[in-house]
């Protein structure tokens, strides 16, 4: 069991993730979407969503730093383990509690408001549920993750980060993950279900970032004077116009 859990369910889920992104890229690209639900209801959406956001953008650092970047490391540059420790766990703590705010809004805005309810679908509500055990049991990890039942000490750098780089190198480290702790194993574990379903639910839209917003034309907004004197626009950057007597000719 340990071995199918720790060992082989990871390439699992990163082949669904690749996978489904194909399918859906392939089949569903109009519903690649994050179906936003802002025509129905704004106020909230616009608190609640950037909060959900920014929160959630510094959690993932956060793990990313404590995943990738070995103890060693750290000890290297003179960062103690008590010291790493309290960082990990005020700054991830105050991350997750404004992440769990955040959600909680964008929850109660769904939930309370009849259009936007109607608008959810099944799926939806099962992301949801994924997503907010995710975040509940990252949160037991970050302030209760570090003792053993037994009450010996815990390291997660020792253990779940160790486990995570020997996926890279294709020799799963079996044995670290399976020295931490219920609430570490745990939030792993719901964390790989949560990537296996991102392709088929709203959260696809998270590998569709704008950039070619940062290279496009500008858009040119063109008066509606037709007197005769405004009826031409001198060339210059921006989009080829259509329909027009000079596109014509």
């Amino acid at each position: 069991m340990k071995t199918l859990l720790w060992g082989v369910l990871p390439y699992v889920v990163v082949l669904i993730l690749i996978g489904g992104l194909i399918w859906r890229y392939r089949y569903d690209q109009f519903g690649w979407t994050t179906r936003s639900s802002q025509l129905y209801e704004s106020k909230l959406l616009k608190i609640g969503s950037p909060i959900f956001h920014f929160a959630l953008l510094a959690v993932l650092i956060g793990h990313l730093v404590g995943l990738l970047i070995p103890k060693a490391f750290t000890d290297w540059i003179g960062i103690s383990q008590h010291n790493y420790h309290l960082g990990a766990m005020y700054g991830g703590g105050l991350a997750g509690l404004i992440l769990v705010v955040g959600l909680v809004l964008l929850i109660y805005r769904r939930r309370s408001n009849k259009s936007v309810f109607r608008a959810t679908t099944w799926n939806d509500k099962l992301m949801y549920i994924v997503l907010a055990g995710v975040i509940g049991l990252g949160m037991a990890a970050t302030l209760t993750g570090d003792t053993h039942a037994s009450g010996a000490e815990h390291n997660y750098r020792e253990t779940v980060s160790v486990w995570f780089r020997s996926l890279f190198t294709f020799q799963p480290n079996v044995d670290a993950m399976g020295a931490a702790t219920w609430q570490f194993q745990t939030h792993v574990t719901i964390g790989m279900l949560l990537f296996a379903i991102i392709p088929f639910t709203r959260l696809v839209h998270a590998f569709t970032a704008p950039f070619h917003y940062l290279f496009r034309p500008y858009v040119v907004y063109r008066s509606r004077d037709t007197s005769p004197q405004h009826s031409h626009t001198a060339a210059g950057r921006g989009w080829d116009p259509i329909g027009t007597p000079d596109n014509k000719r």
